[in-house]
This record gives structure tokens, C-alpha cells and sequence, in this order.
């Protein structure tokens, strides 16, 4: 059976994407050459840029997948449980223990703010994984664990806390560093509820 056209160029994009991606976790933005990301999946320069526009659209493609795969990881650990109450811990530890994969944390947290911008990048975070937030501080709200109050700053107030504790847990060595960051996250998601 034959490849077709437009089969052979969608493996040629997956594979600049993947060979894109490994190279941006190991190597950081800046050390990644988009010539020899094509050279080394057999993909001519020329057909990077037709695929991507430039590096920072490749590294813009990346960026999107590693943060709808975030977003998919704090789902998925939120729905491991029915209480609402649990959700929203899971999916918050979720997020920040994945500060500790390299990849997430070379490519999401450490060069996708700088590269992109804050705009861009936190606009990309928002439609990948932010919104699982509001839903889950909406259905506290709706359920009475929380007090009646604007769901959207207080989502936005958590996710700038995550984000930063997730930011200072890329940047630490410290082997106890995760544990004390969700010692610090209980503390303060305790602080919002109304039936602690």
C-alpha cells in the first residue's frame, strides 16, 4: 500500500515535532539549531520551515503539546477521585509534580515564558490546563466547600501560586522541595474552605 502525499508530510511533522521536542528538553531553546532538528529526522530544512515557519513555530508546536499533555495529567489525576475536594488537590499536586519532569520544566517553565512572552505563554497554559481550575473551583463553589465568591480571580490567584511554586521547583535541587510545596498548597487550599 502506498503512502500517500499528505500521509508522508504528516510523519515528516510528527517527527520534527518529537525530534524538536527532545531537542529543546535536552539542549534549551537557544542551543537547538532548526537545520539539524531536520537533518536529523531526513527532512530537508525546507521542510521544517514549511511545516513550522521557523523555530520559534516549532518550538510554539512543542510548547502546545507538552501543555495539553499536562493538562491531560492533571485531569486525569483529578478524576481519580469523586470528591470534588480531592479533585482540585490531585490535579494542584499533579501540576506541581510535574515541575520535576525535565521536559516539562525545560521547555514549559523555563523557556516557554522567556521565548514566547508572558502573554503568549500564559494564554497557551489557560487553554491547556488552567481551566480544569475554574471547573473545579466552580463545582466547590456550587457545592458549598468554598464560600460564594468570583470564581475567575481565585483561579487566577491559584494558578499564579502554582505556576510559581512550580517555577522555583524546576529551578531546585532540594530533595525535600516537592513535599514541603504541597505541605504549603494544603495549608493554603484548607484556608478556602469552608468545612475543613
Amino acid at each position: 500500500m502506498a503512502v500517500t502525499r499528505a500521509e508522508q508530510r504528516a510523519a515528516t511533522r510528527r517527527a520534527l515535532l518529537a525530534e524538536g521536542r527532545r531537542r529543546f528538553a535536552a539542549d534549551g531553546y537557544h542551543g537547538v539549531v532548526l537545520a539539524e532538528v531536520a537533518q536529523a529526522v531526513g527532512a530537508t530544512k525546507g521542510a521544517a520551515y514549511h511545516h513550522f515557519g521557523s523555530k520559534a513555530g516549532l518550538f510554539r508546536a512543542v510548547v502546545a503539546e507538552v501543555q495539553r499533555e499536562l493538562g491531560e495529567r492533571v485531569a486525569q489525576a483529578a478524576e481519580r477521585y469523586d470528591d470534588p475536594w480531592e479533585q482540585l488537590r490531585a490535579g494542584c499536586r499533579a501540576f506541581l509534580a510535574a515541575g520535576r519532569d525535565p521536559t516539562v520544566r525545560r521547555i514549559v517553565l523555563m523557556d516557554a515564558p522567556a521565548v514566547l512572552g508572558w502573554d503568549e505563554w500564559r494564554a497557551m497554559d489557560e487553554e491547556s490546563s488552567a481551566r480544569h481550575l475554574t471547573e473545579a473551583l466552580e463545582a466547590l463553589v456550587a457545592a458549598g466547600t468554598i464560600a460564594d465568591q468570583p470564581v475567575e480571580p481565585l483561579a487566577r490567584l491559584l494558578s499564579g501560586a502554582m505556576n510559581e511554586a512550580a517555577l522555583w521547583l524546576a529551578r531546585s535541587a532540594g530533595p525535600q522541595a516537592l513535599e514541603q510545596t504541597e505541605r504549603a498548597l494544603d495549608q493554603l487550599l484548607n484556608g478556602l474552605r469552608l468545612d475543613p
